[in-house]
């Protein structure tokens, strides 16, 4: 599997090392509106979980129960049976997050690349913590949802400059078999 990715993770900060829990939520955007009582209280709920090199984290397809933070390591997100790289995260990236919020399956997998320690945040662990809490829920939500939006928005301009180019294309294929009538 090449490390060349067909798309990169656009909230992801630069030059994050190994670090502890409450530094690593830090960074994550879905978590930066938080003070520093609420992360803790963030932190008390998150599940550590740690990976053998290859080991799948889960598979397209399989239902979403809730997202991954890299504490350490590197995880590839691919698709397809040939496991196509999307692409290759390490620490302090995260992935799956749509899972928080839709009740749905995974349109991507997700394997360690390396030995890896993840830092797994769940859907049922989120609604909870907006009963129990609903002004650290909210804020979650919030930035969850705004980070939905712009992942919509970008997909929507890529999808009119696709379309655009599909265009051109068959713009120029209908003129070469006019070309070849003649």
């Amino acid at each position: 599997m090449s490390d060349e990715a067909l798309w990169a993770n656009i909230f992801k900060q630069k030059n994050v090392v190994k670090e502890n829990m409450f530094t690593v939520l830090k960074r994550i955007p879905v978590f930066q509106d938080l003070g520093y009582k609420e992360l803790r209280a963030v932190e008390r709920i998150l599940h550590r979980r740690h990976y053998k090199r290859d080991e799948v984290i889960f598979r397209e397809n399989e239902p979403g129960v809730g997202m991954y933070i890299i504490e350490h390591g590197k995880v590839h997100i691919t698709v397809g049976r040939e496991n196509k790289l999307l692409v290759l995260l390490s620490n302090g990236d995260f992935f799956g997050e749509m899972a928080l919020i839709l009740s749905g399956k995974r349109t991507a997998s997700a394997i360690a690349h390396e030995e890896t320690s993840l830092l797994g945040f769940f859907q049922p662990d989120l609604f909870n913590l907006m009963e129990t809490n609903p002004k650290i829920g909210n804020k979650i939500m919030f930035r969850l949802s705004q980070m939905i939006a712009e992942r919509l928005r970008l997909g929507t301009l890529e999808n009119r400059q696709l379309k655009a180019r599909l265009n051109v294309l068959q713009s120029e294929l209908e003129t070469l078999k006019k070309g070849k009538k003649e």
